[in-house]
């Protein structure tokens, strides 16, 4: 089989931050690195979860909408992926990860489809450690810039 270009990644030397993981056609797959591969370091499953109710709804809510296609955990648990039609330019892009984690590090109230007929696991959130991992990952992606968007090589 094919290898996936996911593993043509050296984690060893991915860093937090925000990549530019493959293009398929008119959809870039954002890779939001959270937390340092293969550190003892991962997003615990209800913080995951909650990030994923919270940034899913801010990006979907946002005036790039339309354009989103996908916003989904990484299996490894180190991060997001943010799938995204390219009418977006990558500095929106950015623009628009960074909000989304203001809008998760600020988030007060009840998690957006969290109650049991709307989540198949509506009892597994972290609210707290998601705001905290969203300010951590703030102090990062705040300066991001296009020109950061590729692997290290």
């Amino acid at each position: 089989m094919k290898r996936i270009a996911s593993f043509e990644v050296n984690h060893d030397l991915l860093d937090k931050g925000i990549y530019i993981s493959r293009i398929d056609g008119d959809v870039v797959t954002y890779d939001v690195r959270m937390k340092k591969p293969n550190c003892g370091d991962y997003l615990s499953t209800g913080e995951m979860h909650t990030v994923e109710h919270l940034f899913a709804t801010y990006a979907r809510n946002s005036k790039y909408a339309d354009s989103v296609v996908y916003v989904g955990p990484m299996g490894c648990r180190t991060g997001f992926y943010l799938l995204i039609r390219d009418n977006v330019s990558s500095q929106e892009v950015i623009s628009l990860i960074v909000s989304s984690f203001e809008f998760i590090a600020e988030f007060e109230g009840e998690i957006p489809g969290s109650t049991r007929i709307e989540c198949g696991n509506y009892l597994d959130h972290d609210l707290d450690s998601a705001k905290k991992t969203a300010g951590d990952m703030l102090e990062i992606i705040s300066s991001w810039t296009p020109d950061m968007l590729v692997y290290k090589k």
